[in-house]
C-alpha cells in the first residue's frame, strides 16, 4: 500500500482580504492585465469615494446625481441635442432602471424635469431645471477639488502613480 501525500504548491496563494467594495486583486508578484485592472479599479474606487464624501457633505448630492446633472446640463436644442434615458444610462454607467430611479429622485427634488419628445411621443427627455443648474454650479468646484485631492493622494502610491499620470495627460490643455 502506497501512501499519497498532498502538498500545496508554492505558487498557490490564498486571496488576501480586501475592504468592502475593493477588488479582489492578484498578489503583487503577479503580472499582466489582471494586475493593471485591479490598480485601475482601486484608483477609481478611491477617487469616487473621496468625491462622494465631499459632494454629500457640501451639497447633499451623490457622485451619480452629480454625473446625471452634468450630462444633462450639456444638452442643447439642436439636432441630437437631447438624450433619451438609455443614452443617459450609458453616459453615467448605470442600468436603465437605476437611471430612471435616479432621475425620478432628482425630479422629486426639483432638479430635473421630464417631457415628451415632440417628434416621437414615445420618447421622454429630461432637462435640468434652474435649481438643478444652480446646484451643479455650486457643486462643481467641490467635485473638481475633491478629484484633484484624490489624484494627488493616489499619486503617492507607486502602484497607482502611473495611472494618475495617464489620467492627468487625458485632461485637455487650458
Amino acid at each position: 500500500m502506497t501512501q499519497q501525500t498532498h502538498e500545496t504548491p508554492q505558487a498557490a496563494q490564498v486571496p488576501q482580504a480586501t475592504p468592502a467594495g475593493a477588488p479582489s486583486c492578484p498578489p503583487a508578484s503577479s503580472r499582466g492585465l489582471a494586475q493593471g485592472w485591479c490598480a485601475l479599479s482601486a484608483l477609481h474606487g478611491r477617487i469616487e469615494s473621496h468625491i462622494e464624501r465631499a459632494l454629500q457633505a457640501g451639497h447633499d448630492l451623490s457622485v451619480r446625481e452629480f454625473s446625471v446633472l452634468n450630462v444633462l446640463s450639456e444638452q442643447h436644442d439642436g439636432p441630437g441635442g437631447h438624450l433619451r434615458m438609455h443614452q443617459v444610462a450609458d453616459s453615467v454607467v448605470l442600468s436603465q432602471s437605476a437611471t430612471t430611479r435616479l432621475v425620478t429622485r432628482l425630479e422629486e427634488r426639483g432638479l430635473l424635469s421630464r417631457y415628451l419628445c415632440v417628434d416621437d411621443r414615445r420618447g421622454i427627455y429630461t432637462n435640468v431645471t434652474a435649481d438643478g443648474l444652480a446646484l451643479l454650479a455650486e457643486a462643481r468646484p467641490t467635485h473638481d477639488t475633491a478629484l484633484r485631492e484624490a489624484l494627488q493622494e493616489a499619486a503617492k502610491r507607486p502602484e497607482l502613480a502611473p495611472l494618475v499620470k495617464a489620467v492627468e495627460t487625458l485632461a485637455p490643455s487650458a
